[in-house]
């Protein structure tokens, strides 16, 4: 727990603050980069913490599993106050709202959430190891997706003198290499007209070193007349503490985010046009959010939910970008479609709320009160929509990964089984990267999520609420067709239904669109159908018939005077969801495909319409339909980096090679190798161990979801058996049988 030092003037700066001296940011690294000991730092020189303290205590990893862990899994939020050296006799402080972020790929969701609430960020990467996967994934998400403008802070120095014995000119040369890598990658994803490189020449780059507490950039060693080479001179008398006196770390990141990262006000210039793409730029509303005005319509999101682990009570975090929020408001959440009060109203300090009265655009907020799920947008409860009426919302966050791992997780106790739904429920709407569904048969619910990592957390914190039995990890595949299919036809179960349909494979441009948030089931009609005809070459007509999209595929309404559909819509759509999930092959969930019924009987009398004679009428028609396009099973691909001690590079491609990878590129720095690779989902179970006993335990490594890929034909066979006995079904290749006799034949 953090004590704030000032309270009543971070009030005054959120409140009144000027948006010039505001700064929202995140620190983002791959993981054991040093986020969490440089945030340390910055909390030192805001009073908060004691100098002895500082890269010790790790201050925002204050959960009990993070602590025993070693890692940062959750994204804490603190603000801070700071007057900038430099002016002295300025008497505003700066304000600086911080996210330190996780850098395991387990917890790539917090930092994708935390971006989209920030303006700035602050890319650290460790000198030794480079940039690594999550470093290129943090670059993508941070620069590409949520247009936040970074600096560099390279960490670690003290490991090229002490550990490498690296000369001067070796350390100069490894410190250039990563600065050009990373702006290679800015410059790569960073959208077009912007060029956000970072260099030591502007100060937008940091050198350092967060253990031991010292860091500068050019402008510091010019002011001080220092040379370099005064660092390996200090090293060499071990004079450590000399640096952290004269090279302040939290000195050189101060310098960086004052004069490098925008202010709240700059950055709505241009973020708000590409995470509120949907909006009216022009309106009243387009208007305060551009101009991030205080007096304008309240509009925000929240982005975070942070539930004490403990009390298990809920915070919600998010950002004001438009009007102001104060404690007695009602607001309207544009997703959930309903009102909620407020009760709480303040800022956070990594666990603790500090309460204002309100809270204007430009800053983070945490409430209480109520719970939904992160990334929803809200407006003030007297802008609620009418019913039928569109009201744009902000983009959608953008994840790098899909849920690919699974667990079942069961109650203990029979009778928990409804409390464990609600109890998941509520963890999932703080992390949306993980996903559960119920089998009624077997009565388990299934938790899918990143890795096996993730739903180890997950499961651990829902075993503290309701005693649970886990299963072990299983990999998530993917069911898809290879081609179009014909036409089937089938009736309901009472024969007065009747459904004409066929299954199309999506391309993957569609694909695209709809996985990475660009096509929405809730985008009004006529915009979602101009992307997909301007850049997906769909017929005008048919992508404005499109009834549902869920996780990758679509319903298309291809019937021309339907009579009654509106009355068997929501059970249509619901069989659709259900069917999708749990598709033929194996159960696993299908993905890609784009369903198209051409005709639809729909009896006059509602009673002849219920849902299961309309679900099972369709259920049928999906499933003979999806066995005639030759489906397949598609599997998880993860790309791994390997950087290894030159001389073990051997070891690490033969490990890959045993487990159906490939290795896509091999480079060489110094003394190391990075292997780049690519490797099943099903294969990293375990390989950890195999690459640290190859190396000695001297291989740093990541992963990062690729993309889902057809299993080898000579597998497809045995894994489909094996998913279905692990599922108690029938042991047997599915065919049409079982769903013949819903078959319509005309007579």
């Amino acid at each position: 727990m953090v004590k704030v030092k000032n309270p009543e003037e971070i009030r005054s700066l959120v409140i009144s603050g000027p948006y010039e001296k505001k700064r929202i940011f995140s620190i983002v690294a791959h993981i054991d980069h040093g986020k969490t000991t440089t945030t340390d730092y910055l909390l030192e020189r805001a009073g908060l913490m004691r100098e002895e303290d500082a890269g010790l205590l790790l201050a925002t990893d204050s959960d009990e599993e993070e602590q025993e862990r070693g890692i940062t899994i959750f994204t804490s939020v603190v603000l801070l106050a700071f007057t900038d050296s430099r002016t002295s006799d300025d008497e505003e402080p700066y304000i600086f709202m911080i996210n330190d972020t996780p850098g395991h790929i387990s917890f790539t969701g917090e930092v994708s959430r935390a971006l989209r609430a920030s303006d700035g960020c602050i890319i650290l990467v460790d000198a030794l190891e480079g940039v690594m996967t999550q470093t290129e994934t943090n670059i993508r998400l941070s620069v590409g997706e949520e247009l936040c403008k970074p600096v560099l802070f390279i960490n670690k120095v003290d490991r090229l003198i002490n550990e490498l014995k690296l000369s001067p000119k070796q350390v100069y040369e490894r410190i250039d290499k990563i600065q050009n890598e990373v702006n290679e990658l800015i410059k790569k994803i960073a959208p077009k007209g912007i060029d956000w490189r970072v260099s030591f020449p502007n100060n937008s780059v940091a050198i350092g070193s967060a253990k031991d507490g010292w860091g500068f950039t050019l402008a510091i060693l010019n002011e001080k007349n220092i040379k370099p080479t005064f660092v390996f001179e200090k090293y060499n008398e071990g004079d450590i503490a000399y640096l952290r006196k004269n090279l302040r770390l939290d000195e050189a990141l101060l310098r960086m985010v004052v004069d490098h990262l925008p202010d709240p006000l700059t950055a709505s210039k241009y973020r708000i046009p590409k995470i509120w793409s949907e909006g009216d730029l022009d309106s009243e509303l387009g208007q305060a959010l551009l101009n991030c005005d205080p007096n304008g319509p309240l509009y925000g999101m929240i982005t975070k939910i942070f539930i004490d682990p403990k009390s298990f009570r809920a915070t919600l975090i998010g950002r004001v970008f438009s009007g102001t929020l104060n404690a007695s408001d009602s607001i309207y959440l544009l997703g959930k479609k309903e009102k909620v009060r407020i009760k709480r109203l303040g800022v956070m300090e990594i666990t603790d709320i500090l309460d204002t009265g309100k809270i204007p655009a430009g800053n983070l907020f945490a409430i209480y009160g109520f719970i939904c799920p992160t990334g929803e947008t809200f407006v003030a409860a007297n802008m609620a929509p009418a019913k039928g009426e569109y009201f744009p919302s902000f983009e959608q966050i953008k994840y790098a990964c899909e849920p690919v791992v699974s667990r079942s997780i069961k109650p203990k106790d029979h009778q928990d089984l409804a409390k464990l739904g609600e109890v998941v429920q509520k963890w999932l709407m703080a992390d949306t990267t993980a996903e559960f569904r119920l089998d009624e048969e077997s009565g388990e619910y299934i938790l899918s999520g990143i890795d096996p990592l993730q739903i180890d957390i997950l499961t651990k914190r829902i075993n503290k609420q309701v005693p649970i039995e886990v299963g072990d990890p299983i990999i998530v595949y993917r069911e898809k067709i290879e081609k179009s299919t014909s036409n089937v036809h089938t009736k309901s179960a009472n024969v007065h239904n009747k459904f004409l349909m066929h299954i199309e494979s999506l391309d993957d441009t569609s694909l695209e669109l709809i996985m990475s948030g660009r096509i929405g089931q809730y985008m009004p009609e006529k915009e979602r159908a101009k992307i997909l005809r301007e850049e997906a070459g769909w017929d005008t007509k048919e992508a404005r018939r499109i009834v549902d999209i869920y996780k990758g595929n679509v319903l298309i309404n291809g019937t021309m005077g339907l009579q009654r559909f509106n009355r068997v819509k929501s059970y249509l759509v619901a069989a659709f969801r259900d069917w999708t999930q749990s598709c033929v092959l194996a159960k696993e969930p299908a993905l890609g495909l784009k369903i198209i019924f051409t005709d639809m009987v729909i009896h006059e009398d509602p009673r002849h319409t219920q849902y299961n004679q309309i679900a099972g009428m369709v259920f049928s028609g999906f499933s003979l339909a999806f066995l005639k396009g030759d489906p397949q099973m598609y599997e998880p691909i993860q790309r791994v980096d390997i950087k290894t001690p030159a001389g073990t590079e051997s070891g690490i491609i033969s490990i890959l090679n045993q487990h159906r990878g490939k290795v896509v590129n091999v480079s060489s720095d110094a003394d190391y190798v990075t292997v780049h690779g690519e490797i099943p989902a099903s294969e990293t179970l375990g390989i950890d161990d195999d690459f640290r006993g190859a190396t000695q335990g001297r291989a740093f490594f990541g992963y990062e979801f690729k993309a889902f890929e057809r299993v080898p034909t000579k597998m497809q066979e045995e894994l489909i058996l094996d998913i279905r006995k692990r599922k108690g079904m029938k042991v047997e290749l599915p065919n049409p049988k079982p769903w013949e006799r819903f078959i319509y034949k005309r007579t």
